[in-house]
């Protein structure tokens, strides 16, 4: 007698893969790169693990490159499904944490609708790791009691932008910025526009968590000058508020 072969679904799980430096991936995305028959992954997650850890896997490269090669989201999204629709285990790799900017929501949301059973897994955020790998914390006892995370993506005077860059000046909160290099200019100026002082201490770190990092520091109105002398370009963080000194060596005392 012969039997009809039964399609069974397989899964997707959505990785977050830390900010560039493999050691920095957690136990659980490990596990996760070692069961999977596909990874889908971004430019920016850490790569060498995926050799590693999921020598079995295909491999299929997503990323996106500022103002160069890159995959719609939707076509990502559809890659999942059909992949996991197919009967594999389908690992996203992301840098970062892909619930922060990574759009991992999305993808979660494209999964669900087509049946697909889908997992998270956490990753260490670039937004407060690669900072503290260049010396700085995002909240410091007597300097700042709260931190926020937005995105340079569109310039402060972009009609796009949906942050309200006049209360973050006068928060008092410590703001890190992601992928806002080529609009630094715009978004300090804002900031001092709007009453931050323009001496804030800021700093911008380049290529965080990888062998290449750098960081230059500045006050608030001369960061982006001073990124630019540096040629620094994506991926960078920029942090602005007290705490870009916190970790200032500290002038002995007087006699």
């Amino acid at each position: 007698m012969t039997t009809t072969p039964t399609t069974t679904t397989g899964r997707v799980l959505l990785v977050g893969g830390g900010p560039g430096d493999p050691g920095l991936l957690t136990i659980a995305g490990r596990d996760a790169l070692a069961v999977a028959d596909v990874v889908v992954t971004d430019r920016l997650a850490p790569l060498a693990a995926i050799v590693e850890h999921a020598p079995q896997a295909e491999v299929v490269h997503v990323g996106k490159i500022p103002r160069g090669d890159f995959t719609p989201q939707e076509r990502i999204n559809e890659l999942l499904v059909e992949h996991a629709l197919a009967g594999r285990t389908v690992v996203r790799l992301k840098g970062g944490d892909g619930y922060l900017f990574g759009r991992g929501g999305e993808e979660w949301q494209a999964c669900a609708a087509a049946g697909v059973p889908v997992e998270v897994v956490p990753g260490v955020s670039s937004a407060f790791a690669v900072p503290a790998l260049a010396g700085i914390p995002v909240t410091h006892r007597g300097l700042s009691q709260g931190v926020v995370v937005v995105s340079g993506h569109v310039a402060p005077e972009d009609p796009r932008s949906e942050v309200d860059w006049a209360a973050l000046a006068t928060s008092r909160l410590t703001i890190v910025v992601l992928m806002g290099v080529a609009t630094l200019g715009s978004i300090a100026r804002a900031l001092v526009a709007a009453g931050m002082p323009a001496d804030t201490p800021a700093a911008c770190v380049a290529d965080g968590a990888s062998p290449q990092q750098r960081s230059v520091r500045a006050p608030l109105s001369g960061i982006a000058a001073a990124a630019d002398e540096g040629d620094f370009a994506p991926p960078a963080i920029t942090v602005i508020g007290d705490v870009v000194a916190a970790l200032d060596p500290v002038a002995p005392a007087g006699p």
